[in-house]
C-alpha cells in the first residue's frame, strides 16, 4: 500500500509539472535564472533575445578580463555633467569614479565612499553607478534577477530593430524598480539603445514612467574583441514614438583591459561613506 501511495504521488507530480509547462506562454515575462535559463533548462525567446545579444558583443571575451576602464566626457543640456574616468571589475562588483574636480567615488562591494569627506554629496551615489551601469550593460543582460518579456519588432530611419523589456527582481541594485526597454541591431546584434525609467531617490516608479528617457549607443570600437559604443546619446523617450529629443551626450575614450589591483577599490582615507 505504502508503495502504491508512493507511485500515485510521483505520478500526480510529474502530471502537474506538465500542466505548468502547458499553462506558461513562451513570451511571457520570464525570471533568468543564473545560467540564463528559465528553471528547466529550456530557454524563452525573451531570454534568448538577451543571450543574443550578449554574444554579439563577446560577453566571453569580457569576462576573462578582471577590469575595465575608461575616460567619459558626459554633457546634459549643454552643461557638464561628468568629466573623469570610470574604472570596474568587469562583474561591476567593484567600481571606481575618478573626476576631473580631483573628487572620487569607490564602491569596494560593500559601501560607497566619496572622497574628499567634505565634498559635494549631491547625486554621488547616482554617479557610482548609473554611467558604469551603461556602459557594462551588453554584459549584464542576464544576470540573476533579471526579468524578460519579448515586445513587437520596430522599425526607426528605415531600420528594423527586435525589442525586449527588462526588468528586475525584488532587491536587485540601487533601483529595483527600474526598467529598460532593450533595442537590436538587426544586422549586427548589437544593442542600439534602451528607453529607461529612473527611480533612484524616490522610488516612485508611477512618477518615473511619467518622463521616461532613452539611450542610444553608436560609434562602435572592438577592444580587445569586444564591441564597446564610444559615443552615447541621450533622449526623450516613448514606446510609441521611440527615441526623441536629444537632451545629452557622452563620449568614451581610452577604453582598456588590464587587471586591476584590489587596492584600487580600497575606502580613502578622507571619505565617508554616500547612503542611499
Amino acid at each position: 500500500m505504502k508503495n502504491l501511495i508512493l507511485l500515485f504521488s510521483v505520478l500526480l507530480l510529474i502530471s502537474c509539472k506538465d500542466e505548468q509547462k502547458k499553462e506558461t506562454p513562451a513570451d511571457e515575462v520570464i525570471m533568468t535564472e543564473p545560467d540564463g535559463g528559465i528553471g528547466d533548462g529550456a530557454v524563452s525567446p525573451a531570454v534568448a533575445f538577451a543571450q543574443g545579444i550578449e554574444s554579439a558583443h563577446n560577453k566571453t571575451a569580457w569576462n576573462k578580463n578582471k577590469a575595465v576602464s575608461f575616460d567619459i566626457s558626459l554633457t546634459f543640456g549643454g552643461q557638464e555633467r561628468l568629466n573623469g574616468k570610470i574604472t570596474s571589475l568587469t562583474n561591476s562588483t567593484k567600481v571606481r569614479v575618478d573626476k576631473n574636480n580631483n573628487t572620487q567615488l569607490i564602491y569596494d562591494g560593500n559601501e560607497v565612499y566619496l572622497c574628499p569627506a567634505d565634498a559635494e554629496p549631491k547625486g554621488a551615489r547616482f554617479d557610482m553607478f548609473t554611467w558604469q551601469y551603461f556602459f557594462a550593460i551588453p554584459f549584464k543582460l542576464t544576470d540573476p534577477g533579471t526579468n524578460w518579456e519579448t515586445l513587437e519588432s520596430v522599425e526607426m530611419n528605415g531600420n528594423k530593430f527586435d525589442v525586449g523589456r527588462l526588468s528586475f527582481g525584488e532587491n536587485i541594485g540601487d533601483a529595483p524598480d527600474d526598467w529598460y526597454v532593450i533595442y537590436q541591431e538587426r544586422e549586427t546584434g548589437l544593442l542600439h539603445g534602451a528607453g529607461y525609467i529612473v527611480t533612484f531617490g524616490s522610488g516612485d516608479q508611477a512618477k518615473a514612467e511619467e518622463n521616461p528617457h532613452g539611450i542610444v549607443y553608436s560609434e562602435y570600437k572592438v577592444v580587445d574583441g569586444v564591441p564597446v559604443a564610444t559615443k552615447w546619446s541621450f533622449h526623450n523617450w516613448s514606446i510609441e514614438d521611440g527615441f526623441g529629443e536629444k537632451i545629452g551626450e557622452a563620449t568614451l575614450s581610452n577604453i582598456v583591459f588590464f587587471n586591476a589591483e584590489d587596492k584600487l577599490f580600497d575606502k580613502p582615507e578622507d571619505s565617508k561613506i554616500i547612503e542611499k
